[in-house]
């Protein structure tokens, strides 16, 4: 009796181990299948016309692009009439076939200078939130606030004293809030600035530098910040031939809990139409200090975001109008494609040509998970 009690307790310690086993292997393959391996493939490139009008407005300074359940939202940057045109892109064949301008929503402008810079749809509010940079040198104040389908603001969301214009952290000019995006959790939203606060770190340069931007949690609910990351930008990428270069964050998805894709644009003066030059990067927030509290990243301890790059738009040039990467300023999660995969619509800002002929520029990506 003694014997068979004992050859039970071997085979259940077995089947015991068996499922621990088990139960390990599980755990790491979930794992494993939530931390996907990331690519983008290029699609397609659609150009509007620059003398298009809608309801008496341009179609241009389209700095901010979002789509929801077959419309897209399309940030113009005009400072003197700020809008938000709703549009149809028709994608067939893995390619944009067409778009249409359908509505232009006029923003109330209570501040008297807005500069938007990008937007979202959120549809549990059915609003439309905006970034705006505001104007540092005239003590304009960035700004986070939501407007209803018919322009007038709805909330004012509170960011970071930091980012205001007489902070002491010291926010650039024309380098404040430019990225938007909903989190992944649907309880808030990421706001990003373009170019670090003078405190912080100076400017990218061609060569290498320190140079950190903050990207910022906003909860909902309560509209106020609760947590940050840094993201160190790279370096210029080309030597300017005339006097101004600058590289900064111009928009950013959060693609699961601890995963961003940030767009990164590099502009160097006196290249025409070969001075812009885009990447996209993969950020890994998982291991990322907390800087909301931390008033310099200059001179205290930290961990950044881990970036990997996805996308050197150098490497499509050859595949676009007049091969110019232009301004691209907006970048969105799009349809899935007929493949399954997502698509990813990024849009350029042509500034309404005032710097020379730029393009209203429509690129069209896929996001493949390996």
């Amino acid at each position: 009796m003694l014997n068979t009690q004992v050859g039970m307790s071997n085979i259940l310690l077995k089947f015991s181990l068996f499922v621990l086993v088990l139960f390990v292997y599980g755990c790491n393959s979930a794992y494993v299948n939530d931390s996907k391996n990331l690519k983008i493939n290029f699609l397609s490139e659609y150009i509007v016309s620059d003398n298009l009008i809608i309801d008496n407005t341009v179609v241009g300074g389209l700095s901010g692009v979002d789509y929801y359940n077959g419309k897209y939202y399309l940030v113009c940057d005009d400072p003197n009439n700020p809008r938000v045109y709703e549009a149809k892109i028709d994608i067939d064949n893995e390619k944009i076939s067409n778009i249409t301008f359908e509505k232009v929503i006029i923003v109330s402008d209570t501040s008297k200078y807005f500069d938007l810079e990008s937007g979202r749809y959120d549809p549990d509010s059915n609003q439309i939130l905006l970034t705006s940079e505001g104007h540092i040198l005239r003590n304009k104040d960035p700004l986070f606030f939501s407007i209803n389908t018919s322009g007038i603001i709805q909330n004012t969301f509170q960011i970071p004293e930091a980012f205001n214009s007489n902070s002491i952290q010291k926010p650039r000019h024309n380098g404040t809030l430019e990225g938007l995006c909903l989190a992944s959790d649907k309880k808030g939203y990421w706001i990003g600035m373009e170019l670090p606060l003078e405190l912080d770190g100076p400017e990218p340069q061609v060569t290498s530098t320190k140079s950190p931007v903050r990207i910022t949690y906003v909860d909902a609910k309560t509209k106020q910040e609760e947590r940050q990351f840094a993201y160190f930008l790279e370096p210029v990428d080309k030597e300017p031939m005339g006097d101004f270069s600058v590289n900064g964050l111009t928009d950013l998805v959060q693609y699961n809990a601890n995963t961003f894709l940030i767009l990164e644009r590099s502009y160097s003066s006196g290249l025409g139409n070969q001075g812009n030059v885009i990447k996209i990067y993969e950020a890994d927030v998982s291991s990322a200090t907390n800087t909301i509290k931390i008033s310099s990243l200059n001179d205290t301890k930290y961990i950044p975001a881990k970036k990997k790059l996805l996308l050197n738009f150098e490497k499509i040039r050859e595949k676009l109008t007049d091969n110019s990467v232009d301004n691209i300023e907006g970048i969105a999660f799009g349809p899935k494609l007929s493949n399954g995969n997502q698509s990813l619509i990024l849009v350029s800002d042509n500034n309404f040509n005032v710097l020379g002929k730029q393009l209203n520029q429509f690129i069209l990506l896929e996001l493949i998970e390996e």
